[in-house]
Parts: C-alpha cells; structure tokens; sequence
C-alpha cells in the first residue's frame, strides 16, 4: 500500500525462475504475440476487402478472430514488460481492470461461437429462410450482444471489488484471473464467488447448452439427409466445433484451479497459465485458414502472390 498516493500495490507471485530464464520467455511470447497479430489480421483484413466472404459466417468468424487480438493485447503487453522488469508489479485498480477484460472477452468468445452456432441452424435446417432471418441487421444485433452482454454483467462486480478489503497482496498469477479473489478477506472473497458463479452460468454454461442444441438438431438433420447436406454440415460446422472444445477445455483450467483454489505446483501452474495465452489465440487463425474452403483458397492466393512478389524483386 502506497499511503501517499492511495495506491494499493498487487505483486504477480507465479513466475518461474524469471531472473534465469527472463529473456527466454520475453522472446518466447513476444514471438507469439506477433504470430497472434498478423495470423488474425491477415484473415480479418481478407474477410473485409473479399467480397464473397461477406456472408453471416465469415463475419462472425471476423468478430471471433478480432476477439482474439482484444484478449491477446489485454494481457500480452503487460506480460512482456514483467518479465524484462526488476518488480512483477501492479495497481489493484489495474488488475481488477485486466480481469473484467479477460472475463468479458471470454464471455464474448461464448456468445460468438453460439451465434456461429445459431447462423449454421438456420443455414443447415432452414435453408428456405436463411437470407430473411440473417438479414444485416441480425448480424449487428447478435455481435453487439455477443460483446455488450458479459461485459454488462461483470461492471457490478469491478465496482464491488473496488470496496472490498484486501488480506494479501501477492497473485498467484502471471496476470489478473480468477486469483485476484484470493487476495480479499474471507468476508469479501464469499459475496465475490457467488457473483463469480451467477456470471459463469450465464456467460458460459447457457452459451454450451444453446450451442449443444443446435448442433444436435443439426446432426439429427444431417443424419436424415442425403450425403451432400452431410458433407455441407462438416465443412462448416467441423471448425467451429474444433475452436469450441478447444477454448471450452482452456476455460475449465480457469475455473478448476483458479476460482476453486485446486493446489497444483508452482511450475504446473505457470506452464498451464501460459497455454490459457498461447493455444487459443493461435488456434483460431489455424483452423479456419486450413479448415474453412473460402478463406483457405484465398490466404494460397495472397502467400502465393506475396512469394512471386519477392522473387520478382530480388531478380
């Protein structure tokens, strides 16, 4: 605490060996950090300048794939600074900031993909009535809600936190999560778990169950239909389901060990921390690159010209 400024000081006690291996981890996640950058903003910038990926699913990927950057840029600068810095320190206005951040855009990741979830229902069982019920204006109100809603929902608890009393000053993090409830009073830290579990029901848990219903009426679809709508349903659902068990089995490591307090060694929770960074934000561009036809077929293109361009320019 910082009685003259008012300031309360949060310590990050979940590094591993930083004064050894310092520059090492800078230039691991510096590394990733750009691959996360330029893999999501070469197939955003692709999906905004190609006309024929204008179309319900390929925006919601966009908004799914800007998501990543958003998440990825509230906690890599940060990190990166921590590790070339003497102190692994912060304000406690600031995590709890970092963490209604991480929490709203991991919310927001839930809302996409059942929006994602919702537009292949539509296109899959309802192909009659797809233009006139994902109309433009559907499409904004869905992605609106998809960043507006977890983001609502988490304010009252940033404001309640900002009162609550502090009884330890060490993180057993690398960044702000679910750890920061470890740092208030027993008295506090109560009231604050309840409002983490009402947040995690409709942040997460309604968003699977949506997405778990769609998919099953789409299998029911597809399995009475001929082998075309078959081969349809897996082009394009096969990826969204691919992001989803991936981000769903990183979230369940928050929730396990972090919200439940789940005792793990030192280095077992920082090489899982950094997983909780790394895959995910990789994981997106990866997948619907490969997996998804049209974006595929253009990213080819775009290295193909780009490598024609630099031996033309070196001859």
């Amino acid at each position: 605490m910082n009685d003259k400024f008012n300031v309360t000081y949060i310590t990050f006690g979940g590094h591993v060996e930083l004064n050894k291996y310092r520059f090492l981890y800078f230039a691991i996640m510096f590394t990733a950090y750009i691959l996360i950058l330029c893999s999501n903003s070469t197939i955003l910038c692709l999906i905004w300048i190609k006309k024929n990926l204008h179309e319900p699913m390929y925006i919601f990927i966009a908004g799914l794939l800007l998501n990543s950057v958003m998440f990825s840029t509230n906690i890599y600068p940060e990190l990166l600074i921590d590790f070339l810095s003497d102190k692994q320190i912060t304000t406690h206005s600031l995590c709890s900031f970092q963490a209604f951040i991480y929490y709203s855009l991991t919310g927001s990741e839930f809302f996409l993909l059942a929006a994602m979830a919702y537009d292949r229902y539509v296109s899959i069982c309802k192909p009659l009535q797809y233009t006139t019920i994902m109309k433009k204006t559907t499409i904004i109100v869905l992605l609106g809600l998809a960043w507006l809603l977890p983001a609502c929902q988490l304010v009252p608890s940033v404001v309640m936190s900002q009162s609550y009393k502090i009884c330890s000053f060490t993180l057993n993090g690398i960044f702000c999560n679910n750890a920061i409830s470890k740092l208030y009073c027993d008295t506090s830290r109560t009231t604050y778990i309840i409002y983490g579990v009402f947040i995690l029901l409709n942040t997460v848990f309604l968003p699977l169950l949506f997405i778990l219903f769609t998919y099953t009426k789409i299998f029911i679809i597809c399995y009475r239909s001929c082998r075309e709508v078959r081969k349809k349903a897996a082009q394009t659902c096969l990826p969204h389901l691919l992001v989803l068990v991936s981000f769903s089995g990183l979230c369940s490591y928050d929730i396990i060990v972090a919200r439940l307090e789940m005792n793990l060694p030192k280095v077992a929770r920082f090489i899982l921390t950094l997983q909780v960074v790394l895959y995910h934000p990789l994981f997106n561009p990866i997948v619907y690159g490969l997996k998804m036809k049209e974006i595929s077929k253009h990213l080819t293109k775009l290295f193909c010209e780009a490598k024609l361009n630099i031996w033309q320019s070196s001859c």
